[in-house]
């Protein structure tokens, strides 16, 4: 047990370090927060000019979309960048605990995707009309982390299947732009055709953006626990399949002896 939580937490941070070691302050302030920035006062100011929902609506759903960001790339690359840089075989190789391995790796991006949620909230308090009661902040704060963590096993699964794909990157892209579409984040997931709403609320991110914006006007975290508790579900299903995936092409991977080729 002593084992499995080392590896869980030192080997997850080692394994951040390693494969995001090239990551300046400039880079990472430009794109892990510049570009959820932009993107915030974007969607408001367009929400705005078309005048159907108020300054909230927008700022909510992005402000929690944008830590899919790190949610999604960043798992994608702590898993696929192990086979593409040719460390997968050494990894794989030892007896360590693949479940340890597998959860270890998702928990720096957890983290950072709060970092910047949290960033989105507090931009859009200060340049935006937007204001969020003392008492809401830690129902709100138990959303996003929970939003971010069923987010990041969505990463997870794509990024298991990048230990057989030749480019997952390009998934990963898709996904998160196509996420911005199918979960509500700019247009009610209500108002969406019914084959996109049923496609929307399969995936992570719809149920937390809909607490989320319940709790920011006042809504008790009682009052949303269905839709917190949906999100859990959606995120641990999606948890399941990923590692499912992760130990069927490794099993794969080692019977044909193609864990890094492509």
């Amino acid at each position: 047990m002593t084992s499995a939580l080392r590896v869980f937490f030192v080997g997850g941070t080692i394994s951040y370090r390693a494969l995001f070691n090239w990551i300046r302050p400039g880079m990472y302030v430009t794109t892990m927060l510049g570009s959820p920035l932009f993107q915030i006062l974007f969607f408001t100011y367009l929400g705005r000019y078309t005048r159907n929902e108020n300054d909230a609506f927008f700022i909510v759903g992005n402000a929690v979309q944008v830590a899919a960001m790190s949610s999604i790339y960043g798992m994608v690359m702590g898993i696929a960048n192990e086979r593409q840089f040719g460390t997968l075989s050494p990894l794989l190789a030892t007896p360590a605990s693949r479940l340890a391995l597998f959860l270890g790796r998702a928990l720096p991006f957890i983290a950072n995707g709060l970092v910047v949620s949290a960033f989105g909230f507090a931009v859009s308090w200060a340049l935006l009309d937007f204001s969020l009661d003392r008492s809401d902040v830690p129902a709100l704060a138990l959303v996003v982390l929970v939003t971010t963590v069923s987010c990041t096993a969505l990463g997870m699964l794509i990024g298991s299947i990048g230990l057989r794909a030749r480019d997952v990157f390009f998934a990963a892209n898709l996904v998160y732009f196509l996420m911005l579409l199918f979960c509500g984040v700019n247009v009610a997931v209500d108002d969406l055709p019914g084959w996109m709403e049923a496609v929307g609320r399969a995936l992570p991110l719809t149920h937390g953006i809909e607490a989320a914006r319940e709790v920011a006007v006042g809504a008790p975290l009682r009052d949303v626990g269905g839709l917190v508790a949906t999100e859990a579900l959606v995120g641990l299903a999606y948890a399941v399949a990923a590692y499912a995936l992760f130990r069927l092409f490794e099993g794969e991977g080692r019977r044909r002896a193609s864990l890094e080729s492509f």
